[in-house]
């Protein structure tokens, strides 16, 4: 089975229940990097996030990768009121061993991850392969607060 990799992130409310509702409702799951606290990137001023990376191996397509993220935001209550504002659940497909898509709605893989450390840290984690040539930028903290 193919090899993908979603980002996860809460910074309202309860945030780690967001992130354990969530996992738990992802098949072909294999792997969850530790927790992060991240400062927010861009956008309006807002409170800290925390951050994971979750590895599948799937049949799932891209589409339908983010179909599943969309419908997690959806159970989250996620409002989207402002462009990179706060929100209860953000869920990226990040990479999907096999596959590239350049469309306006999904683009694999996730055209900005090289450029944050909170989606560099935690899939290094899960797979060091892709630190490989990665330099952190130093944006904002990254701190591993917890284990999964």
């Amino acid at each position: 089975m193919p090899q993908a990799f979603l980002g996860l992130g809460s910074n309202i409310g309860d945030r780690m229940k967001y992130l354990q509702e969530a996992v738990e409702e992802i098949p072909d799951l294999v792997g969850v990097s530790g927790v992060y606290e991240t400062d927010p990137i861009g956008g309006p001023d807002q409170s800290t996030f925390l951050n994971i990376v979750v590895e599948l191996e799937t049949g799932l397509n891209p589409r339908e990768l983010l179909k599943l993220a969309q419908t997690l935001e959806e159970k989250a209550d996620r409002r989207r009121e402002i462009r990179w504002g706060p929100r209860t659940l953000d869920v990226d497909v990040l990479w999907i061993e096999g596959h590239e898509v350049n469309d306006p709605d999904l683009q694999v893989p996730h055209p900005r991850m090289r450029d944050r450390a909170f989606v560099m840290v935690p899939l290094g984690e899960l797979e060091p392969a892709f630190l490989t040539d990665w330099t952190d930028p130093e944006e904002g903290k990254v701190n591993r607060i917890a284990d999964w």
